[in-house]
């Protein structure tokens, strides 16, 4: 984190700490904090784990034991609880589930059932997943327009607390505006007053997943799993620094360069740029 540290600066005389964060793409509680660590054993099993659960995220921690035993690691299953517990993975079939739910907190209906889907700002969508590195791991949040696949804005925090992801939607809405509605799982980050709240203020309606439904947020899963073997398994990250560098420089990619198929052969940006322009006129 020193890395991080260094190219903040707490007196600069122009940019608060929390907007250097922000450019940075840094959740400003993770500047006060260094990234999680375990042992070295613990780190390699964790991207094993992660390896395995984005290739099969049917996969329970039973399977991932056997998987991991059949690739030489002797590990039972209990320790395969506490590093899933660890990395924010429950084993919930058949969803990969980063976030974790407060039952106090109210839980919205689900909106997006049978509703079509047809331009861009109707629908953003967000989640969170684990990201490793060589010394450590963090998390990160997206928020996504869903018509286009467009990321509007992610963020890196050490912590899974809602401070990040409140932090994104925010950045979202500056840069881009508001969706008619704002889709995401039950975790506890988007449950609670923080922000359904920034949500409310806005008008937005809130929208939030069916427990254990697999394709409710398919498009940020699909996301992560580009992400990960495009980038972040090739690339295998050393410092917080280097990861923000390479988060920049992918989504930057993702957005403007890589075609979808199912946007027949077009970028995120070419749709979202274009129809945010139609909607406009």
């Amino acid at each position: 984190m020193s890395e991080k540290r260094a190219r903040i600066e707490p007196d600069h005389p122009e940019l608060s700490v929390s907007r250097q964060c922000e450019l940075l793409g840094l959740s400003r509680a993770s500047y006060y904090r260094r990234p999680k660590e375990e042992s070295a054993k613990n780190l390699e099993l964790m991207c094993r784990i992660d390896e395995i659960y984005t290739a099969y995220p049917f996969y329970g921690s039973r399977k991932i034991r056997d998987h991991l035993r059949r690739m030489g690691y002797k590990v039972n299953r209990k320790r395969v609880q506490r590093l899933m517990g660890e990395m924010g993975l429950v084993a919930v079939a058949p969803k990969r589930k980063t976030s974790i739910s407060n039952p106090s907190h109210k839980i919205y209906p689900y909106l997006l059932r049978n509703l079509e889907i047809n331009r861009v700002n109707q629908v953003w969508c967000s989640d969170i997943t684990y990201i490793r590195l060589s010394g450590g791991f963090v998390y990160l949040t997206v928020v996504m327009d869903w018509y286009s696949r467009y990321v509007l804005s992610w963020e890196i925090s050490v912590t899974m607390d809602d401070s990040f992801c409140v932090s994104a939607l925010e950045r979202a809405l500056r840069r881009h505006g508001c969706p008619e509605i704002f889709n995401t799982d039950q975790g506890s980050q988007y449950t609670g007053d923080a922000f359904t709240g920034v949500l409310k203020d806005h008008g937005i309606r809130i929208s939030m997943d069916g427990k254990g439904r697999a394709m409710d947020n398919i498009m940020v899963e699909r996301l992560w799993r580009s992400l990960k073997y495009e980038d972040i398994y090739l690339r295998d990250y050393e410092t917080v620094e280097d990861l923000i560098q390479g988060l920049r420089r992918y989504f930057e990619f993702y957005n403007n360069e890589r075609p979808h198929q199912s946007l027949k052969g077009r970028t995120p940006a070419e749709v979202y740029q274009g129809k945010a322009l139609e909607n406009a006129a």
